[in-house]
């Protein structure tokens, strides 16, 4: 095993990250930044000059201080790259734009079956084999342009190491592109006649080729690199090498993903954000998800502290709500996010929004039948009370939470380490205590009231517009 420390790039929708990791499972550097998502047009597009200047900057810098010879990627959901020769053939979309409503129509009537690929029928570029389409629409050449069709980590590891692969977690997350239970590409990919597009699959963590680095002295170092991976895919691995068995993964970023490996597919429903994930090692989990970190940072006006027990105490006395939804998508669609109750301003409205987190996620773990150990990972954790309210929602379950909330990058770093030999990672997560906090069962109560009314309209809804 090399012991020299390795680079990931754990690479977000808002925030794209580097860690340098020890062979003893430290992080002992970091930088971050912001990606720049640009307007080309009438699209929004990512400044991919700009992430990779920074990206290279960065492992440079590792390289000189650290002698790190290795890197990896995690990346975010969504996402993909057209590539030809050694550049894009189109900018990478964001995944946040909906189509025109004429060519939604057109694309969304070629979407497979859920049954085979367990990928809801989702907005914007959540499905990114939907923009795939959109693009296809916009030009029917574009896509016969193209050498290979990338995963957005893919990208990263092939503009790194040259190498063009494909990676089975990020295929299967939510993309129309495969079909979980056959393990392979989707009837949509060879409708289109997009296999030929698809790059030979290497598994994530594996070495897939080398990039050089010019030390200031003039010297090169060559790097390797490792396959990247599906961002909240790599959180459930990173658990599961550390000795997590059964157990169900909230994974907290811009989104929140549940994972419950021990709920059959079967229950999944197409109408309310669950889905197949698949992990590494080809596996399908039963999925749900929303857009829970963006949602408590619209919904509590940007607020970055933690939130206190008094506050969260004052809001459930005065019966103040925050109902769903405040970002795209989500166990309860076709709703606008809204408050009810006693106005709330400060600590007070992102008390609120803390609570409608909790809340929407304990909805979720219910609908996802969540009845084993909980490991809470992510951003949210740094909310203070979000893992113990939880807890108390939740008093038949333990819950986890990791001591650092990054399983994502941690969980691509364990992929590295386990292909050169040894993990180092240790469990060191926590059992969060219920909080003890007045009215908070009737509170979830009334909640529950409000979100089982919008839900039973919207259902018939759905039936109105099905027959």
């Amino acid at each position: 095993m090399s012991g020299s420390p390795i680079a990931v790039f754990d690479l977000g929708k808002t925030n794209s990250k580097l860690f340098v990791v020890s062979s003893e499972g430290r992080v002992i550097d970091e930088a971050r930044t912001r990606p720049v998502w640009r307007d080309e047009g009438d699209l929004r597009v990512l400044d991919d000059a700009a992430l990779f200047g920074w990206m290279t900057a960065e492992l440079a810098r590792a390289v000189a201080a650290h002698g790190v010879d290795r890197m990896t990627f995690s990346g975010h959901g969504c996402t993909f790259a057209l590539v030809a020769g050694g550049s894009l053939v189109h900018p990478i979309l964001d995944y946040e734009q909906e189509p025109p409503a004429e060519i939604a129509a057109r694309i969304d009537a070629m979407a497979p079956d859920f049954q085979e690929t367990f990928s809801p029928p989702l907005p914007l570029g959540f499905n990114y084999g939907r923009h795939l389409l959109w693009l296809n629409e916009r030009d029917g050449d574009l896509i016969a342009k193209a050498e290979a069709i990338l995963a957005y980590p893919q990208f990263w590891t092939w503009k790194f190491s040259g190498r063009p692969v494909s990676e089975v977690s990020y295929l299967g997350c939510h993309s129309n592109l495969w079909a979980p239970l056959r393990d392979d590409f989707s009837s949509l990919v060879d409708r289109m006649g997009w296999r030929s597009r698809m790059p030979e699959f290497a598994k994530a963590g594996e070495v897939v080729g080398t990039h050089k680095v010019t030390r200031d002295d003039g010297r090169s170092v060559e790097i390797a690199v490792h396959n990247g991976v599906h961002d909240s895919n790599a959180a459930l691995y990173f658990y599961r090498s550390l000795g997590f068995t059964d157990f169900t993964l909230v994974s907290t970023g811009t989104w929140v993903i549940i994972f419950n490996p021990a709920s059959p597919l079967e229950r999944l429903d197409a109408d309310r954000d669950m889905l197949a994930n698949v992990t590494v090692d080809h596996q399908p989990v039963a999925t749900i998800r929303f857009m829970g970190g963006r949602e408590y940072d619209v919904a509590s006006g940007g607020w970055t502290k933690p939130v206190s027990a008094e506050a969260v105490a004052r809001v459930i006395a005065a019966k103040a709500f925050a109902l769903p939804s405040f970002a795209p998508g989500g166990p309860m669609p076709g709703h606008e996010g809204r408050f009810v109750g006693p106005a709330v301003a400060g600590e007070e409205r992102a008390a609120v929004a803390m609570l409608y987190v909790a809340l929407m996620t304990d909805l979720s773990l219910d609908l996802i039948g969540s009845e084993n150990a909980i490991v809470i990972d992510g951003g949210l954790v740094k909310t203070g009370l979000y893992a113990s309210v939880l807890a108390a929602l939740r008093p038949g379950q333990t819950v986890h939470t990791s001591a650092n909330p990054e399983g994502s990058a941690f969980g691509a770093a364990a992929l590295v380490f386990d292909a050169i030999g040894d993990n180092p990672f240790v469990n060191d997560c926590a059992v969060a205590e219920p909080a003890s906090i007045p009215g908070l069962d009737e509170y979830r109560r009334q909640w529950r009231n409000h979100v089982d009314a919008m839900a039973s309209a919207e259902a018939v809804s759905r039936e109105e517009k099905r027959a």
